[in-house]
């Protein structure tokens, strides 16, 4: 299961503010507190710096990878930015995201394969914010074509069939999770993903909903996910959640983590 650690975004206030004033402590306590909770790629954001996200991007970059040698997520939409970012980069980044919008797909796929980078692809297109399962398979698909038709491997491409907060949608959760199993299924080499905070938008007690659809999600096939690992009660979730689906063989991965204390 692999975890894209969210803390540092810029649509979070401490963030920005840590951003703006050149925090440099502030960015590295959150990015060596996300590696060593567990995750694989510490994402990366400045998108709320309108006309300044390059500047604000580049120094994320610098700081962060002063302190952890994981790959990082350049999460931004513009394609303009990931090309100023990429060169900066010490390893093989994972690219957050694509859509099948032509201009952002035109400008973004290109750049995925010249770096050999991984792309996480929403269920988004121009017309289209997929809501039913069957409009997110539909959309997936696209996407495994664009994506493959460019030469890029399918295992490069974690999908995100898109999940909105419940407290507006009540199908939402069931609806992805529906999507997930389907597109596992009919793909197989190609990967999941989704933002997980985004099903409890709105409600109390949002940790217990999203513990609960990230352990429904990856039993239906789910293999990655947008979160904060440093949530001791999620990161548990998670691990309980991989024995139950049969992907944590002889348990010993929870085991592991349990005794390292990376769960409560």
């Amino acid at each position: 299961m692999l975890i894209i650690a969210e803390r540092i975004n810029s649509s979070r206030r401490y963030i920005a503010e840590a951003v703006s004033s050149k925090n440099r402590g502030f960015i590295e306590s959150e990015a060596k507190a996300q590696a060593e909770a567990g995750a694989d790629y510490i994402d990366v954001n400045a998108g709320t710096f309108v006309g300044e996200e390059v500047e604000h991007l580049k120094w994320l970059v610098e700081v962060v990878q002063g302190v952890t040698d994981l790959p990082l997520s350049i999460d931004s939409p513009d394609a303009e930015v990931i090309r100023e970012i990429l060169p900066l980069v010490d390893k093989t980044p994972m690219i957050n995201s694509i859509t099948l919008e032509p201009a952002r797909m035109e400008g973004i796929l290109p750049l995925v394969k010249e770096h050999g980078a991984t792309v996480i692809g929403l269920c988004q297109s121009e017309d289209t914010m997929a809501e039913t399962s069957d409009e997110k398979v539909r959309l997936a698909r696209e996407l495994v074509k664009e994506v493959t038709g460019a030469g890029i491997p399918l295992d490069s491409l974690y999908i995100d069939p898109l999940v909105y907060p419940v407290a507006t949608n009540p199908r939402s959760a069931l609806a992805a999770i529906e999507a997930i199993e389907r597109i596992m299924g009919e793909f197989p080499g190609v990967h999941t993903t989704c933002g997980l905070t985004n099903v409890s938008y709105g409600i109390p007690d949002r940790k217990l909903v999203n513990r609960t659809f990230l352990t429904a999600a990856i039993c239906r096939g789910l293999d990655s996910a947008i979160l904060d690992p440093t949530d001791k009660q999620l990161y548990g979730a998670l691990k309980a959640s991989l024995v139950i689906a049969g992907r944590d063989e002889y348990c010993m991965g929870y085991i592991t983590a349990f005794r390292e204390g990376r769960f409560e």
